[in-house]
């Protein structure tokens, strides 16, 4: 048997947000206001990853984990919207944090998206992570963005595009990256910008309530993503996939090249909780799953990367 990260030996598994706004860039509400919201929605963490301002600070009086962070861009040639952004997460200053409170960044623009890397391998040497962010929102095929290293993930929702302009909803381009044998998790996100955009999407983490922990769980995709539904497991065991989760209406294992019918309830059932597939040997080097309640809200798991023994 092989368990995906986020699973293994899980107890309470933390809520997260990993992007959002405030007044410190172009959010319309202040920042201890935006905190205190996600503390009302029982999220344990969150960075606030105002564009091109650093933050490591808890602006308000609730207990939060603030988990140190920006989000940073590039502009690509238009017309219309032609962009890559990142966010970017860090550990503390004395844990080897490479940048500043409020440390400002540019906007520049470039010609082509592979140079987009310059500004990926800054924040990494600086010992911050990232993820890609809004790929449908933003313009940008996979083949735009397939070829930068080192981020740890990219966004599979983001509330903001999903409610305002119906993008970035269901992992978009995710599965043309991964089919490739890169090794790419996928977040879910608010982006907030007002409040009706908070608090849509989350990451729940598998680790303790520190920002190193936090960190690790994430590079080591020891999470997943949801709007709502609850996965409880999802493994592999000779020659199956298997996932149990809080009752939904539709469970679809995803594996490019393999289509696989979505498990839904028989007749006078309220729900499903668990289904299971046979693995088929594709060459594709990972499966995962989505899962739909009956209000239509998704959750994640972040893939199982296979090889021959488990099939």
């Amino acid at each position: 048997m092989r368990r995906q990260a986020a699973f293994i030996d899980a107890g309470y598994m933390l809520k997260g947000a990993l992007h959002c706004h405030t007044t410190r860039s172009d959010g319309a509400d202040d920042p201890a206001l935006v905190i205190k919201c996600y503390k009302e929605h029982s999220y344990d963490f969150m960075a606030l990853t105002d564009h091109r301002c650093y933050n490591y600070r808890n602006f308000s009086d609730a207990e939060m984990t603030i988990v140190p962070g920006v989000e940073v861009d590039r502009n690509l040639p238009g017309p219309g919207v032609h962009v890559h952004h990142m966010v970017a997460l860090g550990p503390s200053r004395e844990d080897g944090n490479g940048f500043e409170q409020d440390q400002r960044f540019p906007r520049n623009r470039i010609d082509r998206p592979e140079q987009t890397q310059e500004l990926l391998d800054y924040m990494h040497e600086n010992n911050n992570i990232t993820f890609y962010c809004h790929p449908e929102w933003s313009g940008t095929p996979a083949r735009e963005f397939e070829m930068l290293k080192g981020n740890f993930a990219m966004e599979i929702w983001n509330s903001g595009s999903a409610l305002e302009h119906g993008k970035d909803t269901n992992a978009a381009y995710w599965d043309e990256i991964l089919v490739q044998g890169q090794r790419i998790f996928g977040v879910a996100t608010d982006d907030g910008h007002v409040m009706r955009q908070y608090c849509k999407g989350w990451v729940r983490v598998n680790a303790e309530n520190s920002v190193s922990a936090i960190l690790e769980a994430l590079k080591n995709g020891a999470f997943y993503s949801s709007c709502g539904p609850e996965i409880y497991d999802f493994y592999v065991d000779k020659g199956r996939a298997y996932l149990e989760c809080s009752p939904v209406s539709e469970i679809q294992f995803v594996h490019f090249r393999a289509p696989y019918t979505i498990a839904r309830p028989v007749e006078g059932e309220v729900g499903i909780t668990s289904a299971s597939v046979p693995l088929r040997e594709t060459n594709t080097p990972y499966i995962r799953a989505v899962v739909k309640d009956s209000n239509g809200n998704r959750a994640w798991t972040n893939p199982i990367f296979l090889n021959l023994e488990d099939f």
